[in-house]
């Protein structure tokens, strides 16, 4: 049923197919899988949608599979999935093959894992494999370096301070760079290669009068969804209050992200699409008045089909 939902909300994509274009700020990893598509793409237009298609879904079903493992919500659902598919319906450039949609694949483990950490018996491992996500991560997308403070704070909410764990996970974020600087060296290639870089900017971005108000669709349901995780916080176990909070900081990076960003292009808000499907499926899943639930939805499925199909 997700399956055949996802095909329905994201067909003008298949319709429309878009070839993405690799921006200033985006990491050599992400301009190589680009560039060895573009042959295959040339026969091929729908290649991009269908691995857009492919990292959307397997992202929804992964991190409702998570969210569902943690227990973090009363019941065991699929809401989340299908909050992620929807929200990232709502935007034309959520639905094309960015940087920051690769990975969310990455930052979605990230979370499992820290998320486990305050049960986990050989932490160290963990960190350092979350430090390895974070560094890879950089290679798609550099700004995604200020996912490293989830660590930092994510250490403080789930574990008693110990500098040899903090240490840890700082030593795998820099592990990817001592393996990429070596390869450059060995290959004598110091010349072309470029450093991405970030710029502290503030983030514009133009969109029709209709995603500006999904926009404030998504805000109103995220707040409901925050009001009714409060509401049931204290029944929870302790582990499933952690993850809770963890969810929110993931919030609060990714929403910081845009703001080191030289681009300004709403592509790079995808990363807030992660968390918010969490807080949102909350909405659609707590209220005692089944229509409430029914009627966000279908209103967010209309803004889904006038955005597309109409604007």
């Amino acid at each position: 049923m997700l399956l055949v939902y996802g095909l329905l909300l994201k067909l003008p994509m298949f319709l429309h197919p878009k070839v993405p274009q690799p921006q200033q700020i985006d990491g050599f990893l992400y301009r190589v899988i680009l560039k060895s598509l573009q042959p295959v793409a040339v026969y091929l237009p729908l290649i991009f949608p269908i691995i857009t298609f492919i990292l959307l879904f397997s992202q929804a079903v992964y991190f409702n599979k998570l969210v569902n493992d943690q227990r973090i919500m009363q019941r065991p659902h699929y809401l989340t999935g299908m909050t992620y598919l929807l929200i990232t319906s709502l935007f034309v450039e959520w639905n094309t093959l960015s940087s920051p949609l690769i990975i969310n694949s990455l930052l979605i483990w990230v979370w499992s894992k820290m998320s486990g950490l305050y049960s986990n018996q050989k932490p160290k491992t963990t960190l350092f494999s979350i430090g390895i996500a974070i560094g890879i991560a950089t290679f798609f997308y550099f700004p995604s370096i200020a996912f490293a403070a989830l660590i930092i704070f994510g250490l403080a909410i789930t574990r008693p301070f110990k500098l040899a764990e903090w240490l840890i996970a700082l030593l795998g974020i820099i592990t990817p760079y001592y393996f990429l600087l070596a390869i450059v060296f060995l290959t004598d290639k110091w010349q072309g290669y470029k450093f991405p870089g970030f710029a502290v900017t503030y983030p514009l971005f133009s969109q029709s009068q209709w995603a500006y108000a999904a926009i404030i669709i998504v805000l109103i349901s995220s707040m409901i969804g925050i009001f009714y995780i409060q509401q049931n916080f204290r029944r929870q176990l302790i582990q499933a209050r952690k993850a809770w909070n963890l969810t929110f900081l993931y919030l609060m990076v990714a929403v910081f992200v845009p703001f080191v960003n030289a681009t300004h292009s709403f592509e790079y808000w995808i990363l807030c699409a992660v968390p918010l499907s969490a807080f949102i499926a909350a909405a659609f899943l707590y209220p005692a008045k089944s229509w409430f639930p029914a009627v966000l939805h279908w209103l967010m499925v209309a803004f889904v089909i006038v955005i597309s199909y109409f604007v």
